[in-house]
């Protein structure tokens, strides 16, 4: 296997064009260094193709297992390079936002490593199925088993919508299996195999015993917990200098204790309250947060007094 080129890298041209579309500032820290680690690895890549793809023969029988590093980060071409990491652009800022930098950066880790071992046992099955040994030979690169397995993540934490396979509407759930098929029609010499392993790896990780079992080797750091990971992912933005208010680190004060659903609740109670008539300056003030408390009732003096402010500033 050798990396094919064809003079000016056009595709990752691309890509570099489509971050800075999206704008550096705007892609999570883990989406954004993995990025990075593809685009410096096909530019500089540690060793050929040949020698860091992942294969049952090379890395099974020749016990080669530094391939289950190096092969989900290497690419064959600029095309291959630029088609995987837009679709890891587009899933990677939706899940890291939902799921939290360390724990996206925790999945992205464990998923590359195990997706090859997969496919390596994937490919073990059919060439004993088949009687063939030559699927035992097939070496395979590039991070699009990763992108399966965080396409079922992305329908598991983003359920409902449709998605376009080739013109025809599917639901998201079902998507990424119609996908597998299509790319292995229009695309006959990718790697089948690395993209059902890339699913299954997802499937284990939303229906199987992967979360729980990722969860326990992680120690059960309180990091993982949803409520203290939504703790961490807003005081984050606190603490940015270019934040404009220093808020504490307690998120409570400004929730007043509500779940996700109450504040979703009382913020399209407040949105509808600043469409309508209201008195007062608050109509006119920024507040800090999303979620607040209308004020209580004014007196009929402390109206008037307003009322009157009012009418100087005219």
């Amino acid at each position: 296997m050798q990396r094919r080129r064809r003079g000016v890298d056009v595709g990752l041209i691309l890509l570099l064009s489509q971050v800075f579309q999206v704008g550096l500032e705007n892609i999570p820290p883990v989406t954004l260094g993995t990025l990075a680690l593809n685009v410096f690895l096909f530019l500089k890549p540690l060793k050929p193709l040949l020698k860091v793809c992942i294969s049952v023969d090379q890395g099974y029988h020749q016990k080669d297992w530094q391939r289950l590093l190096l092969a989900p980060v290497h690419h064959a071409d600029d095309w291959h390079l630029y088609f995987n990491m837009v679709s890891l652009l587009w899933k990677g800022i939706k899940l890291e936002r939902k799921l939290g930098s360390v724990l996206f950066g925790y999945i992205i880790a464990v998923f590359s490593v195990l997706i090859g071992i997969v496919y390596m046992v994937l490919e073990f099955a059919l060439a004993g199925l088949l009687n063939d040994p030559s699927y035992k030979m097939n070496c395979a690169v590039g991070f699009s088993g990763v992108l399966f397995a965080l396409k079922v993540l992305n329908n598991h934490y983003h359920p409902g919508g449709t998605s376009n396979i080739m013109g025809i509407p599917v639901s998201s759930r079902y998507a990424c299996w119609l996908e597998l098929v299509a790319i292995h029609l229009c695309s006959p010499g990718t790697s089948f195999a690395g993209h059902l392993a890339g699913i299954l790896v997802g499937l284990m990780y939303t229906l199987g015993p992967l979360k729980m079992l990722m969860k326990a080797t992680a120690g059960g750091f309180s990091y993982f917990n949803d409520s203290a990971r939504q703790r961490d992912y807003y005081s984050e933005y606190s603490r940015h200098p270019s934040y404009p208010y220093n808020t504490p680190g307690d998120y409570d004060m400004y929730t007043g204790g509500l779940t996700e659903e109450e504040q979703f609740e009382r913020a399209l109670r407040n949105s509808l309250h600043d469409r309508g008539f209201s008195t007062g300056s608050h109509s006119n003030e920024r507040r800090p947060y999303g979620f607040w408390f209308p004020p209580e009732q004014l007196s009929e003096e402390e109206v008037r007094r307003q009322r009157l402010n009012r009418f100087d500033r005219w």
